[in-house]
């Protein structure tokens, strides 16, 4: 008999006697993922290109191009109309659809240029970052708001 230097486990003896070959297939679940990409499941590019990487700020100012092209509201329709009814008017339980459109773009108007002004003090301020006192700022030297 050779020396070995571990004798195998009686659990590890018993297991290989008893194991028989499955004749039914595993089920999909339990089967082992293949993690390779085909060319098409990518959009139908070549393999190994890379995803376009675009430069700082080039996509914010390409969305901002866009957004000043279309003439649709920004705020959903939805949250305004609940916003309104729930927290600002008890009074007034019934609004025509044309009053609700008017206070969405007046509301709309109002933060458009809010956050303008405020960008214009941040600027001054010699920052990019838009920050809460630059718009405190700016209400305060419209004239909007609460006095100081």
């Amino acid at each position: 008999m050779t020396r070995v230097k571990h004798a195998p486990t009686p659990s590890a003896r018993k297991l290989k006697f008893f194991r028989k070959k499955s004749t039914l297939s595993t089920p999909q679940s339990l089967q082992p993922r293949d993690n390779t990409r085909k060319p098409e499941e990518d959009g139908g590019g070549s393999e190994g290109m890379k995803k376009r990487r675009y430069r700082a700020g080039a996509l914010a100012l390409r969305q901002i191009r866009h957004i000043q092209k279309t003439f649709h509201l920004l705020i959903p329709a939805a949250p305004f109309i609940r916003c309104i009814t729930n927290l600002l008017s008890v009074e007034v339980s019934r609004w025509t659809p044309e009053a609700m459109v008017a206070l969405q773009e007046a509301a709309e108007d109002y933060l458009v240029h809010l956050f303008e002004d405020g960008m214009f003090c941040a600027i001054h301020a010699k920052r990019v970052t838009l920050m809460k006192k630059d718009l405190e700022l700016a209400r305060r030297l419209g004239g909007v708001g609460r006095p100081w």
